[in-house]
């Protein structure tokens, strides 16, 4: 039997049937160095996934990975009950990064876990049990998460922790106007929202829709959570993307590219937020010595390389070419996104979403040596999440090869 056919026999049979995995026939990953991945037969793949915006940085980082070498030969791993350095120097870090007055983290394990913790605090601060979510949103795979997740396809449990009222999207014009006749209406702790929604379908607002957002928020003593889970650590072109609009949240949260594979998460807040969080409060795995090592050597890699300027030139670049083959391709309706976070819409002669047709482009690129992203609500978003140390010549080769599997002649 196939090394391949083994490896799925055994994922058959000791995983949970959940999870699923891109592709009809799956490269074995066994390395990665860069922007790229290399499987068991040592076929390499330029990877425009990154993970799903995990690797920034760049696979097997040799900065990233020395520093979470050294902290591993040192010590391991504590709890936040002990006084260690590295968690500390990590949350002084980030907050010369965040915007306006968040300066206070609460380290954890997974975005999902960030999310749980941001809609707590929001509860103990205002004193309130309600939360509203936009459609299309993903929040995590945890129960109160999932109770905020406006995708039918990740809300494996719908019977709610919480009340939570789901709102119109960003792309709904009266998504804000709902939204407030429910601020007026009902007693709410947090606004839960990413800046762009990922795998709703890399859906970017108006511009004019997080500072109206912001305000209306004030304007009702409701919390304003932006889950930048995806979108942090200058995906975008940006630290933070609510930078773009120039708002600054109650609580923000991050992971996924923090660690730059190290699993690492947090809440940010500010000091009059965060203060009423008094009770003992832990993580055993928040704050781990080798993922703050790591996610501290991750952005001191970003500001050396100006990652964030690179993320903007390449995406500018990027989207720039993938609207000129849209111009030649009546199946692809929408290029759209910020940075390096970019999303090509395809549909078909009925103008209903094209998920097939997706997965045939996506099995094409596999085949070509590029792994490309899905999302959106019917699966039919190609999405591009490369690593931020992409080479133009590399965006200039998956471009041929997505040409191709369009099968376009220009």
């Amino acid at each position: 039997m196939e090394y391949f056919e083994k490896l799925i026999d055994k994922k058959k049979e000791f995983l949970v049937p959940c999870v699923y995995h891109f592709f009809q026939r799956p490269p074995v990953l066994v390395r990665g160095e860069g922007a790229y991945l290399f499987d068991s037969d040592g076929k390499k793949y330029l990877d425009c996934f990154s993970g799903v915006t995990v690797v920034s940085a760049g696979h097997s980082n040799p900065e990233i990975i020395e520093a979470a070498i050294t902290q591993l030969r040192k010590l391991q791993h504590t709890t936040t009950i002990y006084l260690t350095e590295p968690m500390l120097e990590l949350a002084e870090t980030i907050s010369s990064l965040t915007p306006g007055n968040l300066k206070r983290s609460f380290f954890c394990a997974s975005g999902s876990e960030a999310n749980e913790g941001a809609l707590m605090l929001s509860s103990l601060a205002t004193g309130r049990h309600e939360i509203a979510y936009l459609k299309e949103g993903l929040h995590g795979r945890t129960k109160w998460a999932i109770n905020v997740t406006g995708l039918e396809m990740w809300r494996t449990d719908p019977n709610p922790m919480v009340t939570a009222h789901a709102i119109p999207g960003t792309r709904h014009p009266e998504s804000l106007e709902i939204l407030e006749e429910l601020l007026k209406k009902r007693s709410i702790a947090a606004v839960i929202a990413e800046p762009i929604q990922g795998n709703g379908g890399i859906i970017v607002p108006p511009n004019n829709y997080w500072p109206r957002l912001r305000k209306l928020c004030s304007q009702y003593g409701t919390l304003l959570i932006a889950d930048e889970i995806q979108t942090a650590w200058n995906r975008t072109g940006r630290w933070f993307a609510t930078q773009h609009w120039d708002v600054t949240p109650d609580i923000i949260t991050v992971a996924k590219a923090l660690g730059n594979g190290f699993p690492i998460a947090a809440y940010i807040t500010s000091d009059e937020i965060a203060a009423h969080y008094t009770r003992p409060g832990a993580a055993t795995f928040g704050g781990n010595l080798v993922s703050c090592a790591a996610a501290l050597a991750t952005l001191i890699f970003h500001k050396r390389h100006n990652l964030g300027d690179r993320s903007e030139r390449l995406g500018n670049y990027l989207q720039g070419r993938l609207q000129e083959i849209q111009a030649r391709c009546p199946t692809i309706t929408e290029v759209r996104g910020l940075g390096l976070m970019i999303g090509v819409e395809l549909k078909d002669s009925t103008k209903g979403p094209a998920p097939a047709l997706v997965d045939q482009i996506l099995e094409s690129l596999k085949d070509s040596g590029f792994l490309i992203g899905k999302s959106g609500v019917g699966r039919n978003v190609i999405t591009f999440l490369p690593p931020l140390i992409i080479e133009k010549t590399e965006i200039d080769a998956l471009l041929v090869a997505l040409e191709k599997a369009l099968e376009i002649r220009t």
